[in-house]
């Protein structure tokens, strides 16, 4: 089964925008992703009809906002074969999920012991360890990426020890495509004991996820990569580590008896959701994430790997072009540099075509450094995108690279 693009396509009245006067082309999928009309209605009909809080109240509407929050948190769960909807957490997405287990793994990591990251991590699965390994006086590790995007696996090996707490890495890297081999890394690990968190940002959209099968502990994406609403995201916990971990937030719902000497708190998943919860983000993720499903995540990947595959090749035809991420396993993202050309002046005049790229260290700066670059071009694709639109994209390069050089 193939992609119905021009249907899918009418799922979302953004992409008829049109930009200087230009059709919109919209390859910035990797920042954030569209929102169809199913996500957007979604929302809107709990806005009209079912407002109110969860949790709180024996009215209806309490009653009925509450069963539709939670059914989509058991939704979820199936979405990535979670054992139990006790392990999905609600956050306001991979950051915050991350910046909650730095806080809470504390109690787990110790002096001269050591987290391991890989040299391809976003900012949000860099800083939060490094600074974790700062206040616990730890040492914070650095796998290494080779120039063609990959972590070598025998290095990776060599640097676990009973020193390590936890390895924490990217499912897919947000600047080179690379899908890492992450459920053979977590075996590995776990011959040393060692707990692993899996950054799924940049994987959610674009392949399976199995957590039961990666044997993850903990896995973390948000909802607006995978064309759901910003604000809202998941962090999954195998059960038995969320319960001996401490929570994170305190205040109304985590809490489960209150006096001014001391306080018990709620039992999973509740214990780590401090405050009112995003209800309208939770259930426009669970209508982004039916859509994922309804279109066939095979069928998703299959049709981005051909949009992949087809601007690789025109992009190999340009003098002077280095493509930035070739690894064996890729996913649809695209970056690039050209020789004599700053990546802003290429973005800048690509948008006064109507094409919307990423240009920068797409926060993942000591990544880009590390190839002696200030920074790379990036094209990230999604479902909705279309081979007409790489030519668009590559017509309108060729002519920016002409006006630049």
């Amino acid at each position: 089964m193939t992609l119905d693009t021009q249907k899918i396509r009418a799922d979302f009245p953004i992409l008829s925008t049109k930009v200087n006067g230009k059709p919109l082309v919209y390859f910035d999928n990797g920042a954030t992703t569209q929102k169809p009309l199913q996500v957007i209605h979604r929302i809107t009909k709990y806005y009209e009809e079912e407002n109110s809080n969860v949790h709180r109240g024996v009215h209806h509407l309490s009653q009925v906002a509450t069963d539709k929050y939670e059914n989509a948190r058991t939704y979820i769960a199936g979405f990535i074969n979670a054992q139990s909807e006790k392990e999905i957490i609600f956050t306001r997405g991979t950051t915050e999920s991350i910046n909650l287990m730095a806080t809470v793994l504390e109690s787990w990591v110790f002096a001269n012991e050591e987290v391991l990251v890989t040299a391809m991590e976003h900012h949000s699965n860099l800083v939060p360890w490094q600074q974790l390994c700062k206040r616990q006086k730890a040492k914070l590790k650095i796998i290494p990426v080779s120039q063609q995007g990959e972590i070598d696996l025998d290095l990776f090996k060599e640097m676990l020890s009973p020193k390590v707490k936890l390895l924490a890495l990217t499912h897919i890297s947000n600047v080179l495509g690379t899908i890492n081999p992450v459920k053979e890394m977590i075996e590995v690990a776990h011959n040393y004991g060692i707990p692993v968190l899996v950054d799924g940002a940049q994987a959610i959209a674009h392949t399976k996820i199995d957590v039961q099968d990666l044997n993850c502990e903990f896995y973390t994406f948000s909802a607006h990569k995978a064309y759901g609403p910003m604000g809202i995201g998941v962090l999954f916990g195998k059960e038995t580590w969320l319960k001996r971990l401490p929570p994170y937030q305190f205040g109304g719902e985590m809490i489960d008896q209150v006096g001014y000497e001391d306080s018990t708190f709620n039992t999973l998943p509740y214990k780590y959701e401090a405050g009112t919860p995003n209800v309208a983000g939770v259930l426009g993720m669970e209508a982004a994430l039916r859509y994922i499903e309804n279109q066939g995540i095979d069928n998703i990947k299959k049709h981005e790997d051909h949009l992949l595959e087809y601007a690789t090749s025109l992009l190999e035809e340009i003098d002077g072009i280095r493509i930035v991420g070739t690894a064996k396993e890729k996913t649809a993202v695209l970056s690039f540099v050209i020789n004599g050309i700053h990546p802003y002046d290429i973005g800048t005049i690509l948008d006064q075509m109507g094409i919307a790229i990423r240009t920068g260290n797409h926060c993942a700066q000591p990544l880009v450094e590390s190839f002696g670059l200030p920074g790379t071009i990036r094209a990230s694709f999604g479902l909705y995108n279309t081979i007409e639109e790489v030519d668009v994209f590559f017509a309108a390069l060729l002519r920016a690279i002409e006006m630049l050089r």
